[in-house]
């Protein structure tokens, strides 16, 4: 059963993830670590939490991951991140990753993949095109299709053609249904994969993660019993704390760096 956390109150199960040895805390991007925005490429951290990412890094034995759906060029832009950075990155759901020290690693498969993904762009774009505030994002083994800006008839509208469009010409795509948006992939990794690549690549014996949408659920489903789940705003989850917004993620991230420099000194 998911329980909310308040800010300033001591919780057992942030205490006990802030004292476990190795610890990963792994952020969803959009709604958690960003607001979620209508324009997609212009979601940012936002500074607290960025801050906390930041100071939760530079503690020894803690690793920091922003785990996304966006491609990983584009959540390397989104994040504003470099080549500096001690932030790890979980692109396409879990099907790309860069490493601090390491860089990006081969994918595999795009070369293959884009064929389909070619495809599936010129097939789909002329169909998102014609509905208002629909917007097409083009990614590494596939597309998104984001309705922010549309209303719920337009949105309705435009995720049925593009369902029957795939259904027709590619069957064998990955289908992820989100916020305000639909997204298809060549690419059949889900950010429970992510959370098996994270915690195996840094002998993690705990890992936080915190995400607001159904994709995010992959990831709370295969956590274990050392682990911590954390669902940002309202929605069914498996995630064992709620937290109302990004905002408060910046205040539990603090409190967890708080915790476990403490424990540290």
């Amino acid at each position: 059963m998911t329980r909310s956390w308040t800010p300033g109150t001591p919780d057992a199960d942030l205490s006990a993830i802030a004292r476990t040895p190795r610890l990963v805390v792994a952020l969803d991007f959009d709604g958690v670590a960003s607001p979620l925005v209508a324009e997609p490429m212009a979601a940012r951290a936002l500074p607290e939490v960025a801050a906390q990412a930041s100071r939760l890094a530079s503690l020894p034995d803690t690793l920091v991951a922003y785990v996304s759906g966006r491609s990983l060029h584009d959540l390397r832009e989104i994040t504003e991140h470099d080549d500096a950075s001690p932030i790890v990155l979980a692109g396409s759901h879990g099907a790309q990753y860069w490493y601090p020290g390491t860089g990006e690693l081969d994918s595999g498969s795009e070369q293959t993949a884009g064929e389909t993904r070619e495809a599936l762009w010129e097939a789909a774009r002329p169909i998102i095109d014609r509905y208002e505030g629909a917007e097409f994002e083009p990614k590494t083994f596939g597309m998104g299709v984001h309705t922010r800006r549309a209303d719920r008839e337009t949105e309705a509208q435009v995720f049925a053609e593009i369902d029957a469009l795939v259904a027709e010409r590619f069957p064998g795509l990955r289908r992820r249904a989100g916020h305000r948006v639909l997204e298809f992939s060549s690419r059949t990794e889900g950010k429970d994969a992510a959370m098996a690549a994270l915690r195996e690549h840094f002998n993690a014996t705990g890992i936080l993660f915190a995400g607001d949408d159904v994709t995010d659920e992959d990831a709370m489903r295969v956590l274990q019993d050392d682990d911590l789940g954390v669902r940002v705003g309202p929605g069914e989850s498996a995630a064992a704390l709620r937290v109302d917004s990004p905002q408060q993620i910046a205040q539990l991230l603090e409190t967890l760096a708080d915790e476990r420099a403490a424990r540290q000194e």
